[in-house]
């Protein structure tokens, strides 16, 4: 991933009236919720795991400890500059939808919403399908 950290060009967030700061956790957020609106992909967020996965991430421990942590963002990273930011996520598909196809319907859903909701452009949406799920299985 890599976002630039210039303010050059039409930027909404920076005016002559202030900056605004979107925080990488916001964006994550956005991006989780958006992988999750396209049919036949479930992601990691919602508390969800990957088949086998019973580990706590260090994040999820230390939420725990201190009241906070929200895996809503698990399986989300995200680099986030003052007008851009790039994301990667990790996902499962629904056996017997088109990989690639639905994979780019992610990518575009996740891009007019952090753009529409966040201001900032989105240079890129990469996509780690790490398994499959069945349409008899419950989706979280």
């Amino acid at each position: 991933m890599g976002t630039q950290r210039s303010s050059g060009g039409d930027n909404p967030l920076q005016t002559d009236r202030g900056n605004t700061i979107i925080q990488d956790a916001v964006v994550k957020s956005i991006v989780g919720v958006a992988a999750e609106e396209v049919e036949g992909i479930q992601t990691t967020t919602g508390g969800g795991r990957l088949p086998g996965d019973t580990s706590r991430t260090v994040g999820e421990f230390l939420g725990g400890l201190s009241g906070g942590g929200d895996v809503r963002t698990r399986g989300v990273s995200v680099e986030v500059g003052e007008a851009e930011a790039a994301a990667d996520l990790t996902v499962k598909a629904l056996y017997g939808k088109p990989i690639p196809q639905t994979t780019q319907a992610v990518r575009d859903n996740v891009v007019r919403r952090v753009e529409s909701l966040t201001g900032l452009k989105v240079t890129e949406v990469n996509v780690d399908v790490a398994d499959i799920y069945f349409p008899d299985e419950q989706v979280h």
